[in-house]
Order: structure tokens, then C-alpha cells, then sequence
């Protein structure tokens, strides 16, 4: 992967809405939280600006006008260039086609979860599995409601896929902990009650 330019996923997604058509950045935010791109990149009105300044500087997008309604203050239309077109297309096969390590933060978690005592982590599990089975059943109601196709909503099946994972870890480790045989919940509550 060579570096990018602007790297953050932010501009990998207003590179494609304006590789589509031309925006000012207002319409690109209300673009983006229209199609639920929120669900799936973090961002604020203030930083799709940022971005878009930042693609500008590098090339891969420009002004294509600027206007102005009635009071309202100026606003520019900036569309995708060619070197922005290209970046768009290698970026993308290289996020899908090269697997990554992301650091995760429950992964974070739960490489330091042997702080906690076990009953406390068992709770905070079957907490956790509560909210993994509301935010699965969130996805799967989006993915299936999908208009015109699924296809626009792929990253809700794919969210679907990465909460049933997730919610079938959470079970297999409550089980680790609780079943007498393991052995791991005695032995972790022990060196706890010794703290």
C-alpha cells in the first residue's frame, strides 16, 4: 500500500459521493448521514470541511463553482479529479482486498480483562451480549428494509456478520469462566481474593 495523501476514511468517502456528482460541503454531510455512511465512519459537519480542504490541497478534488442564494453565505461545489478518481479506485481495492489488524477496543479489552474478577467480567458479558443481540437485530432490520437492493446497505450485512461472530465469542467465553472443568474461574477469582 503506498501512503496516502489524505488518509483518513472520511476522504475515501467524499472522494466517491463526488466521484457520483459535484457538492458543496454542507449537501456532502447531509449526503452521507442520508445514507447512513455515519453507521459506519465518524464524522461532524466541522471535518467533512476539513476534508474536503485537505483533498484540495492534495489534488484529488476542485472548485467547480462557487454560489451564492439570496443572505446565505457563499458556497462552493468542488467535483472529483482525475488523480481523485484513481486514489478512489486504488484505495478501495486495497481496503478490500488487503486484510488488516484494526485494534479493536474490546479486543484491548480483553487483553487486560484478567484486572477484573471473574463474576464482575461474566456480568459485564451477559450485559454486553444484551447490547451485541440489540445492535445485531438493528442491522438486520436495515439490511433486509435495503431499497432498491441490499447491495447499498452491504456493510449492514457484513456489521450482521461481525456481531453474530462476536456475540458467539462473548457465550464460548462466559462458558470458559463459569464451567467448573476449565478451571479458569476458580483459579482467576483465587488469585483476585489474594489481591
Amino acid at each position: 500500500m503506498s501512503r496516502r495523501k489524505v488518509a483518513n476514511l472520511l476522504a475515501l468517502a467524499v472522494l466517491a459521493y463526488l466521484g457520483r456528482a459535484p457538492m458543496h460541503p454542507y449537501e456532502l454531510s447531509k449526503t452521507l448521514r442520508a445514507h447512513g455512511d455515519d453507521r459506519s465512519i465518524k464524522f461532524t459537519h466541522g471535518s467533512v470541511y476539513m476534508v474536503v480542504e485537505q483533498l484540495v490541497k492534495a489534488g484529488l478534488i476542485a472548485e467547480q463553482e462557487t454560489s451564492r442564494e439570496g443572505q446565505r453565505p457563499e458556497r462552493t461545489v468542488y467535483g472529483i479529479t482525475p488523480d481523485g478518481r484513481a486514489e478512489l479506485q486504488e484505495w478501495l481495492r486495497d481496503l478490500v482486498g488487503t486484510p488488516r489488524h484494526e485494534y479493536p477496543a474490546f479486543g484491548s479489552a480483553l487483553s487486560l480483562v484478567s484486572a477484573l474478577h471473574p463474576d464482575v467480567v461474566v456480568e459485564l458479558l451477559r450485559q454486553r451480549l444484551v447490547l451485541l443481540e440489540e445492535q445485531r437485530a438493528a442491522a438486520a432490520a436495515l439490511a433486509e428494509a435495503a431499497t432498491p437492493h441490499p447491495l447499498f446497505l452491504v456493510e449492514e450485512v457484513y456489521r450482521q456478520g461481525l456481531l453474530e461472530a462476536e456475540i458467539a465469542f462473548v457465550h464460548r467465553f462466559i462458558e470458559q469462566i463459569t464451567d467448573p472443568a476449565t478451571g479458569w474461574g476458580p483459579m482467576w477469582a483465587a488469585y483476585h481474593d489474594t489481591q
